[in-house]
């Protein structure tokens, strides 16, 4: 720079050109655009405070080695975007108007950092992911898949996936699989938001969810335009004459295994909610969120099965794979196909081809299969492991809903209680959990403790530690 330092808050110095001599370098026919976007972020990021001066264009242009013209055409560009402002004589300043933001990229994703031991539940052990397996798959069909499946692909998936689909549900869930009316989706979410606007724009404006259940209902549905009901349970599923008495026409439900208390729908329930279904003209959404984990007892078939134009049926492999992927499926009843197909359009335009050719073959070859299995037994390892750790410290505590799935219910003896003091020594302690009161509307009263404890995502030594924590935060 010809100047030396000042104390008027002018740009001088080497400063004004280091920050600058990239776009200096840029090739002749982008260095005018290179200079304006070197400046304009320079004042965005707070580099260049407001009510800095900026040196003259002569001398900035001598500075980075271009012409004053280009130095005057970025002056000129910036302050008609009100980025700096100037008066005739007084020079050129960074304006007040601009507010510099301070760029961060945030992590919004839901985890417990700095726990010593971690039972919120809804995560699979993610180290089991089949990384060799996924790799090989990927690269194969990045060679193999023809250029028009790179396209926009049928919002309801592949034709190929949703076949491979249609093979596996029917097989390991009973399900009555037309592959016509299968939608691929990004997970149960969307599968859930789906089928709740189309209802909305039917009419529908509530929709009944199982109580307790899953905490997410409420948001999601929500978004969908419907308000939801809190509907009870009872020792065989749903209660029905809440259900009755509500006056909705639609439920959300987790028959084969309920979030979170762990009961499978009774064979007489299961078919009196499809009595109900058929007698209203509705509709029962099930969520399969983990059907393949089954451990002490034979897999319980998925209600679809049962009655297809009742029933929406809805998976991922949240669970079995990673909920990363963003990868499900929601089978849908004829009635409201093209409905949801539209929707599925309109929101995303499809799952993406890559991802859902590199699934097919995974469930084609078998690698789903093995994957299943291998979580299987890992699973089952970890649920044994979680009960003789409670029936050491805490042998008075009541566990049930552990013939399947990837959580038990543990519940804990008044003396623990009341539950805000509970959690507050083992959240102090590092311990992370979800109570039970946190996946219901209703408020029983009760003077013990009851918690929602996730151990699919732990190894065995790393339960039976957290649960030795937890009874010595809880001793103290």
């Amino acid at each position: 720079m010809t100047s030396s330092g000042t104390n008027d808050g002018s740009l001088t110095g080497s400063a004004a050109w280091e920050l600058l001599l990239p776009a200096a370098s840029a090739p002749a026919r982008a260095r005018g655009r290179a200079l304006q976007a070197a400046l304009r972020e320079a004042i965005r990021s707070g580099r260049l405070a407001p009510g800095t001066r900026l040196p003259s264009s002569r001398d900035l242009a001598t500075d980075l080695g271009v012409s004053r013209g280009l130095v005057t055409e970025a002056y000129e560009q910036l302050t008609a975007e009100g980025y700096l402002r100037s008066g005739r004589g007084a020079g050129t300043w960074v304006s007040e108007a601009v507010r510099a933001a301070r760029p961060r990229a945030r992590d919004l994703a839901p985890r417990s950092p700095g726990t010593r031991a971690d039972f919120v539940p809804g995560t699979p052990d993610l180290s089991l992911f089949p990384r060799a397996a996924w790799s090989a798959a990927h690269r194969a069909e990045l060679a193999e898949l023809p250029h028009h499946d790179l396209g926009y692909p049928d919002p309801r998936g592949l034709p190929r996936l949703r076949t491979a689909l249609a093979g596996l549900l029917a097989r390991r869930r009973g399900v009555v699989a037309d592959p016509e009316r299968i939608v691929v989706v990004s997970g149960v979410a969307q599968a859930s938001t789906l089928v709740g606007s189309v209802l909305h724009a039917r009419g529908m404006r509530t929709i009944g969810v199982e109580d307790p259940g899953s905490p997410q209902h409420d948001g999601l549905y929500t978004a969908a335009g419907l308000g939801t009901v809190p509907l009870p349970l009872d020792e065989d599923g749903l209660a029905l004459e809440p259900l009755r008495a509500s006056g909705v026409r639609a439920v959300v439900t987790t028959p084969a295994h309920q979030y979170p208390t762990g009961i499978a729908y009774s064979a007489g329930r299961r078919a009196e909610l499809l009595d109900w279904a058929r007698s209203v003209d509705g509709l029962v959404l099930e969520d399969d969120y983990d059907g393949d984990f089954r451990y002490d007892r034979a897999p319980v078939g998925a209600l679809q099965g049962l009655d297809p134009e009742h029933v929406a049926y809805m998976g991922s492999v949240s669970k079995s794979l990673a909920p990363g992927l963003r990868l499900g499926w929601l089978l849908v009843p004829a009635a409201l196909a093209n409905e949801v197909v539209e929707r599925k359009r309109t929101m995303d335009l499809g799952h993406p081809s890559l991802d859902q050719a590199l699934f097919a073959r995974f469930l084609e070859r078998g690698d789903y299969d093995r994957q299943l299995r291998r979580c299987q037994r890992a699973y089952r390892e970890r649920r044994d492991a979680l009960i003789a750790a409670l029936a050491e410290h805490f042998p008075e505590a009541r566990v049930s809903g552990i013939a399947a799935g990837l959580h038990a219910i543990a519940e804990l003896p008044e003396r623990y209680g009341p539950e805000d003091d509970f959690l507050k020594r083992v959240t102090d302690a590092g311990i992370a959990v979800r109570p039970l009161s946190a996946c219901t509307h209703a408020r029983t009263g009760a003077g013990g403790v009851r918690l929602v404890l996730g151990y699919a995502h732990l190894p065995p030594s790393r339960i039976r530690a957290g649960v030795g924590l937890m009874a010595e935060a809880l001793a103290g």
